[in-house]
């Protein structure tokens, strides 16, 4: 993800020394198939990504299963912006899936039963994992929604991974949208998270001293053979392995875009605030591992509608309490970038509806199976999005929109 030359009417501030740093955003979102009459998963991402016209291919792309498609919006520069990109990216998605004969679904996992072994998408990448990990590939798909802040000194990224990480299982709760896998009741707000951890480079980021100790903690994951490059360092929070950005990788996918927008307006409130306490002087929390593991547990667990632990008083709080200071923390940088009432509005309208999997439960109908959640998912998926934009014109792509291949 480049920080590209500023188009014009973008901030201004671009063009101050280190002001680009937790300027820029963008997101990554992967969704299952499903197919219409029986709602169960369905191998055709190949085919659903052919059907994406031609200016917008490139924004689109496979995952590790037959049954996932993921889009990643180019580089954005304020939320409106990134609404935008979200938006049309799920309708023009959508719309191709319908072409391919699939349905496009925001959850973090498949809802019904597991259909059994789902094919891998084709590749020498793709093969390495199904060897090395055997079983822990065979899922109907676990979708997540990956947030890139533009911060291009690798030093003062790691640093703000360390600040930012004591507020990472906030993220977790908020984005919270997989009760249901397999058919079942699992318990649990975000059970794909759970599922995840699984691997062996997954979970909650390490304090860390340095880039150099970052790059020989990598290293030294790779010569264990527990992942093939950098690229499957699966931290909730890490350096890009391919653009100059630091990733927030906690969240399910979101299944409404508003809850997107403000996942990723968060993401980066929380990486400018990190910044400046960082240019300040101000040192970062050393959080116990132990103690954020079991914060995030929490978040899984409960999601918006419980308690979750907080790190820093050492207490169980209500996570709408915690929500609340998470604001307060980031309000001085949501106020000077004008996002404020933006970030507020979209939390209030996330505590009238609750969680994704607040709202998920509310969907299944008494006497029903998990049949009609999916159906309620893929409208809620594209949201405000009508019928008729599904076979909206498809405008060229073009130079001033094209700012980066899409993130990976």
């Amino acid at each position: 993800m480049e920080l590209a030359q500023s188009p014009q009417g973008t901030d201004q501030r671009l063009r101050g020394e280190g002001e680009a740093e937790g300027l820029t955003l963008g997101v990554e979102e992967e969704f299952l198939l499903v197919d219409p009459v029986t709602w169960q998963v369905t191998p055709l991402a190949e085919a659903v990504v052919e059907a994406v016209p031609a200016p917008l291919r490139r924004f689109v792309q496979r995952e590790l299963l037959a049954t996932q498609v993921e889009i990643a919006t180019p580089i954005c520069y304020d939320l409106p912006q990134l609404s935008d990109w979200v938006r049309r990216l799920r309708v023009t998605v959508a719309a191709a899936a319908e072409r391919a004969g699939c349905r496009l679904v925001a959850a973090g996992t498949g809802l019904l039963k597991d259909p059994g072994v789902v094919p891998l998408t084709v590749g020498p990448r793709y093969a390495w994992i199904r060897d090395q990990f055997g079983a822990l590939a065979d899922v109907q798909g676990l979708c997540a929604c990956h947030v890139h802040v533009g911060v291009s000194d690798r030093e003062l990224a790691v640093q703000v991974s360390n600040h930012v990480r004591p507020w990472l299982p906030v993220l977790h709760a908020m984005s919270a949208n997989s009760p249901y896998a397999d058919g079942r009741e699992t318990g649990y707000a975000s059970w794909r998270s759970v599922l995840w951890t699984r691997r062996p480079t997954a979970g909650p980021p390490p304090w860390l001293q340095s880039a150099a100790h970052f790059d020989r903690t990598v290293d030294d994951l790779v010569e264990s053979e527990v992942m093939l490059d950098q690229r499957m360092l699966f931290w909730y929070v890490r350096l890009s392995a391919v653009y100059p950005t630091i990733e927030f990788r906690v969240g399910d996918v979101c299944l409404s875009v508003d809850d997107t927008v403000l996942i990723a307006a968060l993401s980066r409130a929380l990486v400018r605030t990190a910044v400046r306490c960082i240019r300040a002087g101000c040192l970062a929390p050393d959080v116990d591992d132990q103690i954020l593991s079991a914060a995030h547990w929490r978040a899984a667990r409960f999601g918006l509608e419980g308690a979750g632990f907080d790190v820093a008083a050492r207490r169980l709080r209500p996570s709408w309490d915690l929500v609340r200071a998470l604001l307060e923390h980031v309000r001085p940088v949501l106020e000077e970038d004008g996002d404020m009432s933006t970030v507020q509005k979209l939390c209030a309208g996330l505590r009238n509806t609750g969680s994704g999997a607040h709202r998920q439960r509310g969907a299944l109908i008494v006497g029903k199976d998990f049949r009609s959640v999916v159906h309620y998912l893929v409208g809620e998926t594209l949201g405000s999005a009508s019928d008729e934009k599904l076979g909206i014109d498809y405008e060229p792509v073009t130079e001033r929109s094209r700012m980066s291949e899409p993130l990976l």
